[in-house]
């Protein structure tokens, strides 16, 4: 995987004509080159991986295959012939349906009328047929091998049954080509089964699948072939037989990145963190554990145990109904964000878009707003001051970026994730919380987060880090918490943590308990 772009693979002679197909396609957005010559081709049955860091150009290409970009130059074939389409409706018409991330359904009709919105089976005079509706709608779900109810309205669906009522949507529009933009980001591990299970399914059924995700480990296990992007260049396009992670990865970023877990030897000081009996009725119980300077502990466990509640408690986002937080020796008050920023506890949250940034605001401004009181008086801003700030940690952080005036919410999701870092880290903390740090981000990204968590630990901060990557937290954490139904199940040291230990604890069967 260290030659550059590896022309893309074709099936054996005889083989199935690719049913989707970009050829020789560039796209550019002003100065930005976000495609250049890039062929791809998606056969049927047959799932094929997307792999590139943040900023390779993966998103322009889903959006160019489902019509919301045309190319500047190249073609777009369907079944072997040119298209141009007439946006994304004329994409999906043409059988080719994107399943995001983050699903977009109506919260407050059901899964059927979801289905099947704008389209509705009508009766005579022109009456909506709920009846036909729903067992339409089943009778997708029998084939995709789901026991969803039909009736259930969006609210409160999981966002794994919301990606199956996606797929199902698609299926009801005979769609041949599903494209998967980082699917299983927010799902658990048996979630992210019933998703492949269902995919293999309609591979089975001869559609053709286009994966992106960041977690390698399962493009090895759904995929066959992977094309690999790397700043907007096709680097290349080959079977993943006989290939390995660190060929990917090579492929993606480069370079070789020497280790993903850089863990700095610290010397470890006092204890900055101190967490009493914290109770939040219903939600987690009699959570004590303490966290010292140069420290990284991890609060592992499964979705569901409590984890991100009892960071939010610490933050005072929640108030806790029992027990006590200690900041560096001091009591802190209870309920109050500010009475914890004031006391040097930064939380960086799960969810970066909602929680951790203004999207609509610019880079300097997201990176100022923790400390908008120091960079002026009266309730002015100084702009120098503003700009200076965020132009200093742009630097320290390796942000990419076009201008610092721009809208966060043009930069990649690593980028992003090194804003938020960035607005907390100004604040000069001494405990960091970091709630699922990687989430989402390329690899070369999550080697440089994890590099700064190090060397933050080695300066002396104090860092709690809640993550679902049990890798990650094998790989950085000092001490292993695991909590398990809102319960603190177990401790475990950096020498005896292992994924079985730490799942046995998770899942309730073995562990030590917790101090």
């Amino acid at each position: 995987m260290n030659q550059p772009a590896t022309g893309p693979a074709a099936p054996a002679a005889g083989g199935p004509a690719p049913v989707l197909a970009l050829k020789d396609v560039s796209k550019s957005f002003g100065a930005v080159r976000a495609l250049r010559d890039v062929t791809l081709r998606l056969f049927p049955g047959e799932a094929h991986a997307l792999a590139g860091e943040n900023g390779a150009g993966k998103s322009t290409l889903i959006k160019t295959l489902a019509g919301v970009h045309r190319p500047d130059a190249g073609e777009v074939l369907l079944d072997g012939e040119p298209v141009v389409f007439q946006g994304p409706a004329g994409a999906r018409d043409a059988g080719i349906a994107v399943i995001y991330q983050e699903p977009t359904l109506f919260p407050d009709l059901s899964v059927a009328e979801n289905i099947f919105m704008g389209r509705q089976p009508r009766r005579t005079l022109g009456r909506v047929d709920h009846r036909a509706a729903h067992e339409s709608t089943a009778a997708l779900m029998k084939r995709l091998g789901v026991a969803l109810d039909t009736r259930r309205p969006a609210r409160g669906l999981t966002i794994a049954d919301q990606q199956i009522v996606e797929i199902a949507k698609a299926l009801s529009f005979d769609a041949r080509v599903l494209i998967m933009d980082e699917p299983t980001a927010a799902l658990t591990g048996s979630e992210t089964a019933r998703l492949f299970s269902v995919v293999r399914t309609l591979l089975a059924e001869g559609a053709a699948v286009l994966f992106i995700s960041h977690r390698l480990e399962e493009i090895f296990a759904l995929c066959r072939r992977v094309t690999v992007l790397r700043d907007g260049r096709l680097i290349s396009s080959q079977p993943l037989a006989g290939l390995t992670e660190d060929d990917l990865v090579r492929g993606m970023v480069g370079r070789d990145l020497g280790k993903l877990y850089p863990k700095q030897r610290t010397t470890v000081g006092e204890t900055a963190l101190s967490v009493r009996r914290l109770t939040r009725e219903g939600v987690f119980r009699d959570i004590s554990f303490e966290v010292r300077r140069g420290e990284i502990v991890a609060l592992a466990g499964l979705v569901g145990a409590g984890r991100s509640e009892v960071a939010q408690a610490l933050f005072g986002v929640d108030r806790a109904d029992a027990g006590q937080v200690e900041v560096n020796g001091r009591a802190l008050r209870a309920g109050s964000p500010t009475a914890a920023m004031d006391a040097g506890v930064a939380l960086v949250p799960e969810d970066r878009r909602r929680r951790g940034l203004v999207m609509e605001m610019s880079v300097e401004r997201n990176i100022a707003l923790t400390g908008l009181g120091r960079l002026g008086r009266g309730g002015m801003v100084r702009r120098a001051l503003e700009s200076a700030l965020a132009a200093d940690w742009a630097v320290r952080l390796q942000l990419t970026y076009n201008r610092l005036a721009d809208p966060v919410e043009v930069l990649s999701g690593g980028n992003q994730q090194k804003v938020v870092l960035a607005k907390w880290l100004a604040t000069e903390p001494s405990v960091l919380i970091v709630d699922e740090p990687t989430r989402g981000i390329d690899v070369g990204t999550k080697a440089e987060v994890h590099r700064l968590l190090s060397s933050l630990a080695a300066e002396g901060l104090a860092v709690l880090m809640i993550s679902s990557d049990l890798p990650e937290v094998l790989g950085m954490a000092d001490r292993v918490l695991v909590m398990r139904e809102g319960r603190l199940a177990a401790e475990i040291p950096r020498a005896e943590a292992t994924e079985e230990t730490v799942m046995a604890a998770a899942t309730g069967r073995a562990g030590r308990a917790a101090a």
